[in-house]
């Protein structure tokens, strides 16, 4: 028995010796030094190295460059093709209203004939001209009838000339034809008479 008691105590000694070592290690592991809070670490570059980061920064220089040139010129697309876009629509609306001035012209010259003003067709027809006078209004359309106005080269087109003591010089005396504009933009030109 004394033998059996012997190997017993063994390994319960043992077993103690080996958890109290167990601890110990781990202390052991956290224990790695660490450079102090203030200082920074510092790393030594070879020449290759210097040459490799700066080939790199200028790559990306190239493509960061590359990218904003891109940029501009998508959006000086995008304002182009906006540009275009109003000009083709601008033009549209001009083509369509100068077809109709014809009709105006001739819807005029109906409506300002002298006589029958109590005939059915002539109230018709003065009716229909007050319609096409709205509706190019609601267009944005101006008519211009510059009679007495000063002349001016950009909105009129003088077909005659005429001496008068009464009307200034250059003033428009008569209207053949009125004009008209869309905005500031000239659909038909006035044909006028010009005082001299």
């Amino acid at each position: 028995m004394p033998g059996s008691c012997c190997c017993g105590d063994k390994k319960e000694k043992a077993a103690p010796l080996e958890e109290e070592k167990a601890p110990q290690a781990a202390p052991a592991e956290e224990a790695t030094p660490e450079a102090p809070a203030g200082e920074e670490e510092t790393f030594t570059l070879t020449r290759e190295q210097m040459e490799k980061m700066e080939g790199l920064a200028g790559q990306l220089a190239a493509q960061n460059d590359k990218y904003l040139r891109l940029a501009a010129e998508y959006d000086n697309y995008r304002k182009r093709t906006a540009k275009e876009k109003e000009s083709i629509y601008q033009d549209a609306r001009l083509d369509t209203i100068e077809r109709f001035l014809e009709v105006y012209d001739n819807l005029e010259r109906a409506v300002s004939q002298p006589g029958d003003e109590d005939n059915a067709h002539k109230k018709g027809m003065s009716m229909i001209f007050q319609q096409l006078v709205s509706v190019l209004e609601k267009l944005g359309v101006t008519i211009v009838d510059p009679v007495g106005e000063a002349f001016d080269p950009d909105r009129h087109e003088a077909v005659m000339h005429t001496d008068s003591e009464e009307l200034g010089e250059n003033v428009v005396s008569q209207v053949f034809q009125k004009g008209f504009l869309l905005g500031e933009k000239v659909i038909r030109f006035a044909k006028v008479q010009v005082a001299n």
